[in-house]
């Protein structure tokens, strides 16, 4: 398992029952999370004076209740210097996915390597929510397309850059269907030296049109190794769903990539560390294919 073990200000403090509690900077959360079924003693005095607890409904969905919670904060991600904004959102979100740090720590050291070299990199992230592999990209030296069909995302994922410094960053943010996009970048010919890829699970277009991941992630990949330029450096996929294995991930990245570039795939799931037992918190599952140095 890839574990995000490098956080200062974000930490798993305990999982139990069905629910994990975190702290956020100065504040602690409780939060559903599906794969908590174990039962372990909630010793951690936080669990009785949370900030804020979501509480998920018998009927889908739920809501949050807030404990002096205001109604943002910041937190940063010191081995990257990104800052996040953060925000009780819907859904029991905030607005960050701290698993993913394994994975940008992974990008921008592939990034760096390639700029001492003297080569400039130019990235697509699609699926980009809030811009976190986009900042540690750009942080990094790359040039980002950042696309994201909610308006809403896109502003946050500005907010980050500003309040990380790199609202100046070679950045272009979109607003944009992604599958859409990726078919008129084709017809353009641009190219790209990194791919990332954060498709949700499930989910309908501004028409109507359903996505669903086991059915439309596949040739999505087809089509965005036609982005790629001669020499890439990186493709990473994510998925958060129990559909797609990280055996199928690596599956789908190595009858795609390897027979045009060579290189390595490697998958695996991505954790985050609870403090109080010692176990790792499963987050999903990550496929990656590099260019071996």
């Amino acid at each position: 398992m890839w574990i995000a073990d490098r956080w200062t200000e974000y930490r798993v403090l305990d999982a139990s029952r069905g629910e994990k509690l975190e702290r956020w900077g100065n504040y602690t959360l409780v939060r559903p999370d599906p794969q908590v079924i174990w039962q372990t003693p909630q010793k951690h005095p936080g669990w009785k004076k949370p900030h804020g607890h979501y509480h998920r409904s018998e009927k889908g969905g739920g809501q949050w209740e807030l404990f002096g919670l205001p109604e943002q904060w910041d937190i940063s991600y010191a081995p990257l210097d990104l800052t996040f904004r953060l925000k009780p959102f819907s859904f029991k979100h905030t607005g960050l996915f701290p698993e993913q740090a394994v994975n940008w720590d992974w990008m921008a050291e592939k990034i760096r390597r390639a700029k001492k070299a003297g080569r400039e990199v130019k990235v697509l992230n699609l699926f980009a929510y809030t811009g976190g592999a986009t900042l540690a990209c750009a942080r990094a030296g790359a040039s980002v397309v950042h696309v994201d069909a909610s308006k809403g995302m896109t502003g946050w994922a500005r907010e980050n850059a500003a309040v990380s410094g790199l609202e100046s960053a070679p950045v272009r943010w979109l607003v944009d269907d992604c599958q859409k996009f990726v078919e008129r970048e084709i017809r353009r010919g641009n190219t790209y030296d990194g791919i990332v890829m954060d498709p949700p699970s499930y989910g309908r277009g501004p028409k109507g049109e359903i996505w669903k991941l086991e059915d439309a992630v596949y040739p999505l990949l087809s089509s965005c190794a036609a982005l790629l330029s001669d020499d890439p450096l990186f493709f990473l996929i994510n998925a958060y769903t129990t559909g797609l294995s990280a055996s199928v991930l690596s599956y789908m990245l190595g009858t795609l990539l390897p027979p045009r570039f060579d290189g390595r795939v490697s998958a695996s799931e991505i954790g985050l560390p609870v403090e109080s037992t010692g176990l790792v918190l499963p987050c999903g599952s990550s496929g990656r294919w590099e260019k071996e140095d």
